[in-house]
């Protein structure tokens, strides 16, 4: 077993399982943590013992998202240029990678999932949640109209996802698995069990057959235009930040509305 502080990785049964460990924080992501789970992504995705890759979070929650205040640049001496380098690597460009790494991969998603947090999951081909799994983006108090990695539309479809983006509501996980978000639904004390249990599943099959066929969906969603629509609105989200910065300085919204302040109390009394 190989782990950071924040990050765990270990191999079990042709399965590698990777676990944020951040749950203090409820997993929140700063720039290290998500360098570190990309180590463990290309980690994975190098060692041919591997089959499957389940992506996991300790503690009560899957991931509470960008970690905001964590560490970085101080907000005030970004420029635009500067968010968009950081932006486009670490969470758009992390965010398709991990998408696109060959082996069949699963998300285990218990509690909240906000924000980031679905930068994390949506990439995973399947997602496994416990019944108390929240999925929400709630950025339109940033003024901004979505997280970096709009998946939205292709998770739920146009109506829901306007309407969780223009609410900022969580959906449940039963929700969830009705407009196929989501591949199952079980008790949050069964999660990781069913998690494992899907995953020796798939590792029982040829690995190049799995490698084609990710690849022939993937590629089926790119050529109707994922790629391009992720890329387009990767572009139309800077210019929420553009605002942002022309009305008092990343992330003056937030700050003005004490979302973030409301957010990590809610999520500690949890």
């Amino acid at each position: 077993m190989a782990e950071t502080d924040q990050i765990l990785y270990e191999v079990e049964d042709r399965v590698a399982v990777i676990s944020l460990n951040r749950p203090e924080a409820a997993n929140a992501q700063s720039m290290s943590l998500l360098d570190d789970l990309d180590a463990a992504w290309s980690r994975a995705e190098a060692d041919d013992e591997v089959r499957v890759i389940v992506l996991r979070g300790n503690g009560r929650h899957f991931s509470a998202g960008h970690d905001i205040k964590g560490s970085g640049p101080a907000p005030d001496k970004f420029t635009l240029e500067d968010l968009y380098k950081i932006e486009a690597r670490r969470y758009l460009g992390y965010s398709l990678r991990w998408r696109n790494v060959p082996k069949p991969s699963i998300a285990a998603v218990q509690g909240k999932c906000i924000a980031g947090g679905l930068m994390l999951c949506w990439p995973c081909d399947l997602i496994v949640a416990a019944e108390n799994a929240e999925f929400s983006d709630p950025v339109l108090h940033l003024g901004i109209g979505g997280v970096e990695y709009h998946g939205h539309t292709w998770e739920l479809g146009p109506r829901k996802a306007k309407e969780i983006l223009f609410t900022g509501r969580a959906i449940t996980a039963d929700e969830a698995e009705k407009v196929g978000m989501v591949n199952r639904v079980v008790p949050v004390a069964e999660l990781d069990g069913a998690a494992m249990e899907l995953a020796a599943q798939i590792a029982r099959m040829h690995p190049f057959a799995l490698r084609q066929a990710k690849r022939a969906v993937n590629q089926t969603l790119d050529v109707q235009g994922f790629y391009a629509a992720i890329q387009s609105v990767f572009d139309t989200h800077q210019t929420g930040h553009g605002n942002a910065f022309s009305v008092g300085g990343f992330p003056v919204l937030l700050q003005r509305d004490g979302v973030l302040d409301g957010m990590k109390n809610r999520l500690r009394k949890q």
